[in-house]
């Protein structure tokens, strides 16, 4: 009978602890309501705003549009688990959660590949920005981040439905994501090991390798900059960028590239939350706090 294919799984969550449960279900609440306020407000103000009908924006309104999908695929079956006693989740429903979130997380590390890209043009090649970062070209960067994202989740998703899972599968995680599925199979998961640290070594690496040689294009440039002033205006255009790459790079990579034997509940938890719940966050504050023309927008 345990070797019976799995119709549903149970997500254990953060916590057994019935009052930290109804603690964790206010503060994610919150947060949740302030990622889709703040996103949706960005999204707004830069359709509203002729001055913001720029490159940049067009791809921080896509960002934002990413966070908001990214947030609502993970939040609000996490709010829910916090409120039921049965933890548990459709096969069905895990494997759409799952290949979603492989789809939103390859969006958007392209998406701020793309904005790099941007930046670059704008300060290394300024007199040709109108001409190379036209509409076309900005629609291109767009579908591109987004193809990408699909062909990620593609990749992984599509071997996972041949893995055995056994009649009752616990997943130590508040979400479907891919190691956590794996980690929890009873069948053999080397190949899908194998495909998931291939598919995020290789999205991974070439989305920071493309933005890694605009950043050193950009540097190369501002350094040439004679006054302070310029060099300072300059690098405050990419300074929110940079942040939102670490915040999101630091964990997410780490996560998804890690040997299985190096696994540990709380950081994992940790991780997660921090790159699909906090940055989708974070990100507008940090591009409203450091962008004088988002702020007078507002």
């Amino acid at each position: 009978e345990n070797r019976t294919s799995a119709s549903e799984f149970v997500l254990l969550g953060l916590t057994s602890d019935p009052h930290l449960q109804s603690l964790l279900f206010f503060v994610f609440s919150v947060i949740y309501f302030i990622t889709l306020f703040e996103n949706t407000v960005i999204m707004i103000v830069i359709i509203i705003d002729v001055h913001l009908h720029s490159p940049m924006y067009y791809f921080l309104f896509n960002l934002a549009l990413t966070d908001i999908c990214y947030a609502t695929t993970i939040v609000p079956y996490m709010l829910v688990n916090f409120l039921v006693k049965q933890k548990t989740i459709d096969f069905s429903a895990c494997i759409i959660q799952m290949s979603f979130i492989l789809l939103l997380a390859g969006s958007e590390i392209f998406m701020l590949s793309a904005m790099a890209y941007d930046r670059y043009i704008a300060i290394c090649k300024p007199l040709r920005y109108q001409e190379v970062m036209n509409k076309l070209a900005c629609s291109q960067l767009v579908v591109g981040a987004w193809a990408m994202g699909v062909l990620h989740s593609i990749i992984n998703t599509m071997p996972i439905l041949n893995v055995h899972f056994c009649k009752y599968t616990e997943i130590k995680h508040f979400s479907c994501e891919l190691p956590l599925l794996l980690t929890a199979a009873c069948g053999r998961t080397f190949l899908n090991k194998l495909v998931l640290l291939s598919s995020a070594v290789i999205f991974g690496s070439s989305s920071f390798l493309l933005i890694l040689i605009s950043y050193i294009y950009i540097i190369s440039t501002v350094l040439k900059i004679q006054s302070a002033k310029g060099r300072h205006k300059a690098f405050s255009t990419c300074s929110s960028h940079l942040i939102v790459v670490a915040l999101l790079y630091t964990t997410a990579l780490y996560q998804y590239t890690k040997p299985s034997s190096v696994s540990s509940l709380i950081p994992d938890q940790l991780f997660s939350i921090q790159y699909s719940i906090l940055t989708p966050m974070l990100n507008p504050i940090i591009y409203s706090l450091k962008n004088n023309d988002v702020k007078i927008a507002l």
